[in-house]
């Protein structure tokens, strides 16, 4: 149950990394249930979902790029993105610059923070996350929350994430495509075994995988090692959990070509089996397999840590990803 909205001025924005681009402070006032007082481009804010206070920072777009002259106030796309485990927001923001790419979009962007800096991937209880949907309906809170607060528009939302975050965006749309007009996941997978999730029905599904991930590698994780802090999910393939979704959408025959730095491979989504309405049709589930890359964002300029393998640039994830997500057709 969602019962506390608060908006809190933005401070800054310190990363692991150490690098300097770092959000700038944003002036703002506090707001409880009814929304922000202020339009303040970046704020961090608080909601309580199921007796937790959950934590994200969110990026408004400016408001002629919002909705074109005129229309400043009007409904805006939102993208959710989830960063990876033992990291932050602060840190996927740094990594991936989503919020410049996103916000010259026009859209609304928000970084969630994930209880113990992680994220309920999978559908398996563990000790460390007794309730697994606990951060679906986190998302769902969230989603309904900008929605009523921020103007983004319900038929334009999407997820994005890295490593875990990347599969907890792949359970979002797997578990609640009817929410989503499309998600991306990079280096991240579906689980599998205990904890799998299924999808359910026809979304736009874009994953990108490093060839040579050396910390989840490309053919999946079926027995993970165990860990003390908390269990590593066992995954499928990279194919494997895209060719998930294509299933699930009714979608043809895959279709791979080789382009400059890595291999793509199309699913188209069936237009007789998506019940979502007329902005799945002719959408897509896309794979792309990047060449000389690890456990990485493809283009980022931030260092990974030691062991994550060779950052990519052939490859600018992050309009990529918002490429497809604003246009999921074949094209892209």
């Amino acid at each position: 149950m969602l019962a506390l909205a608060v908006v809190l001025p933005l401070a800054g924005c310190a990363t692991d990394s150490g690098s300097p681009d770092t959000a700038p402070s944003a002036s703002g006032s506090s707001a409880v249930g009814g929304g922000t007082a202020t339009a303040a481009p970046e704020v961090r804010a608080q909601l309580r979902v199921d007796g937790d206070i959950r934590q994200y920072l969110l990026h408004r777009p400016p408001a002629q790029a919002a909705g074109g002259e005129g229309n400043g106030d009007g409904p805006k796309p939102l993208l959710i993105a989830f960063h990876g485990r033992g990291a932050d927001a602060a840190e996927l923001r740094a990594k991936t610059r989503l919020e410049r790419a996103a916000t010259a979009r026009g859209m609304l962007v928000a970084f969630p923070e994930g209880l113990g800096h992680g994220w309920g991937a999978g559908a398996q209880a563990t000790k460390q996350r007794p309730d697994p949907a606990l951060d679906v309906r986190f998302t769902e809170a969230l989603i309904k929350h900008l929605v009523r607060t921020e103007r983004a528009d319900p038929d334009q939302v999407y997820v994005a994430g890295f490593s875990n975050g990347g599969s907890m965006a792949l359970r979002m749309a797997a578990e609640r495509p009817a929410l989503l007009a499309g998600a991306a996941s990079v280096s991240g997978q579906l689980p599998t075994g205990d904890a799998a999730v299924e999808p359910t029905g026809p979304v736009p599904v874009m994953v990108v995988y490093g060839a040579d991930d050396p910390v989840r590698p490309l053919a999946g994780l079926p027995s993970p090692p165990p860990d003390p802090e908390e269990p590593i999910l066992p995954t499928r393939s990279a194919r494997d959990s895209a060719a998930a979704f294509a299933a699930a959408g009714g979608a043809s025959e895959p279709v791979t070509r080789e382009e400059k730095g890595y291999d793509r491979t199309v699913w188209r989504l069936g237009k007789d089996d998506a019940p979502g309405g007329d902005r799945r049709s002719g959408g897509t589930v896309q794979l792309l397999v990047v060449d000389d890359a690890g456990h990485t964002w493809p283009g980022s300029t931030v260092p990974p840590p030691e062991g994550f393998g060779p950052v990519s640039k052939a490859l600018d994830a992050t309009d990529t990803i918002l490429d497809f997500l604003t246009d999921p057709g074949p094209g892209h």
